[in-house]
């Protein structure tokens, strides 16, 4: 599943780059993924926006088993 995700947040992450920010896998727990955004993204206001409606969304897509996305610091 670790390996899904990653293939999932290698094809999110130049959009994420091209803004000056990036993210780091922390972990996958029980369909939970744990994500440390990085850079401009994490100080940006709309982070969370990014993490729900993008991220959150497209592994929830394409990764059976993921139910959500957290953001750790």
């Amino acid at each position: 599943m670790i390996q899904q995700v990653e293939e999932v947040l290698n094809k999110l992450r130049p959009f994420l780059q091209r803004d000056g920010g990036d993210c780091e896998l922390v972990d996958v727990e029980d369909g939970i993924v744990k994500l440390r955004l990085m850079g401009a993204c994490g100080s940006c206001p709309s982070s969370t926006i990014t993490l729900k409606a993008g991220i959150e969304r497209a592994l929830v897509e394409e990764v059976p088993g993921i139910v959500e996305v957290e953001q750790v610091f």
